[in-house]
């Protein structure tokens, strides 16, 4: 059901909500929500482009 590339979408997510959670902890707060907001846009990108592909097949 999921191809390596929705791994790679839901991996490059995780990897910034963690990176989002140690730069908050740390006391960049600033840094910690700039990167914080990446999450939802990679899963957005990562729906858009899977909706393109199953489009195109029909």
């Amino acid at each position: 059901m999921l191809k390596t590339s929705d791994y790679f979408i839901l991996f490059a997510a995780l990897i910034s909500m963690a990176l989002s959670i140690f730069l908050w902890f740390s006391g960049d707060t600033d840094a910690g929500l700039f990167v914080g907001i990446w999450v939802p846009s990679i899963l957005g990108f990562g729906a858009y482009f899977k909706i393109i592909k199953y489009r195109s097949q029909l």
